[in-house]
């Protein structure tokens, strides 16, 4: 069976057992028990949701992907309070990069108005407590993290690349240049998490997420593709390295278990920009070796009966899944179809 293939079946299996027409969103787990499933709004989850769906509108075309983004856009902003922007810089950025990716695709003008709207709202969140760099939240302008400011780096690359304004440009190597600065280990590449959490300055080098790491492989290579320059990629090899080194089980090749809620997401981000970083320019074999042994490890034991994902890729879930350890699957199978497509991995039948 092709990885087209498989991400097909991952991808139903997400629209079957999550999707809720009643809200225009994705539940939040399946299964749904007394509604407990729509009670808390995972915006960003949402933002996770909308990346998939474009990932499988670019490799089908089929109208029921288009048809579910355009419910998708309605649903979020109903729930929402009516408009886009919140509280959370890092939340806001998902969801702009995931509607730019929707415009892109779909031509939908009101996915291109979403995103840049976002935009303007996010870059107020950049202040020089810490030296710069774009907060967290608007209630907390002295706390500055790599999920607040990565993501904004491949947001402002993209933007200058569909638009070609160049104060967005400069906008992505101000963040980037601040994010390596302060939040990455000049010796081994490796991303720490944030600075100043509790107002003391302290940076939260125990925090090692596979998610800081996708992030800023993703930042590296999305400047890299808009200006040429190879030190970018020279960046996001050398954290792909550590992070391999720090985060990948020795005996297995497998990328962690980071637990439920938030930490479900995590891998789904590190395995996508990581294949971009494969994407990029020549075959980076020990990256797409990872991607690969995880992708075969999940799609023959990670999944249970119904094709729902948990979150340890090694075992089939038990129990309740939720809908964040579902979208890092699907993103998962969806990177090693477009690896498939553009040859960087053999065909699999």
């Amino acid at each position: 069976m092709l990885w087209a293939e498989r991400a097909e079946a991952a991808q139903r299996s997400l629209n079957d057992h999550f999707w809720n027409p009643e809200i225009d969103m994705y539940n939040i787990e399946t299964p749904c028990l007394n509604g407990a499933c729509n009670t808390i709004f995972h915006y960003w989850w949402m933002a996770h949701a909308v990346d998939v769906l474009v990932d499988g509108w670019l490799r089908t075309g089929e109208a029921r992907y288009a048809e579910t983004l355009a419910a998708l856009h309605d649903g979020i902003r109903k729930r929402n309070g009516g408009a886009y922007p919140n509280e959370l810089y890092d939340d806001m950025e998902w969801m702009a990069i995931a509607w730019l990716r929707a415009y892109q695709a779909t031509g939908v003008q009101a996915y291109k108005e979403t995103a840049l709207i976002l935009w303007e709202d996010i870059k107020t969140g950049w202040n020089d407590q810490m030296g710069g760099g774009i907060a967290w939240q608007k209630s907390q302008l002295d706390y500055k993290n790599t999920p607040a400011n990565a993501p904004a780096v491949i947001l402002a690359a993209r933007l200058y690349d569909s638009f070609g304004q160049e104060a967005d440009l400069d906008w992505a190597r101000r963040i980037y240049d601040w994010q390596t600065a302060h939040l990455v280990d000049p010796e081994s590449g490796f991303v720490w998490d944030g600075m100043n959490r509790n107002g003391d300055g302290v940076i939260d080098k125990d925090w090692k997420f596979t998610y800081c790491q996708g992030v800023y492989i993703g930042a590296a290579v999305e400047l890299n593709r808009v200006t040429g320059n190879p030190q970018y990629l020279r960046d996001a090899y050398k954290t792909a390295a550590a992070a391999e080194e720090e985060l990948v089980d020795p005996a297995t090749g497998m990328l962690p278990d980071e637990e439920d809620g938030d930490g479900g997401l995590f891998k789904g981000i590190f395995v996508r920009y990581l294949a971009e970083l494969a994407l990029a320019g020549d075959t980076d074999d020990r990256a797409i070796q990872l991607l690969h042994l995880n992708a075969v490890m999940l799609w023959e034991k990670g999944m249970n009966a119904q094709g729902l994902i948990g979150t340890d890729w090694s075992f089939p879930p038990k129990g309740t899944v939720s809908l964040s350890s579902q979208l890092s699957g699907v993103k998962l199978l969806e990177r090693m179809a477009v690896l498939e497509k553009q040859g960087k991995i053999p065909l699999e039948v």
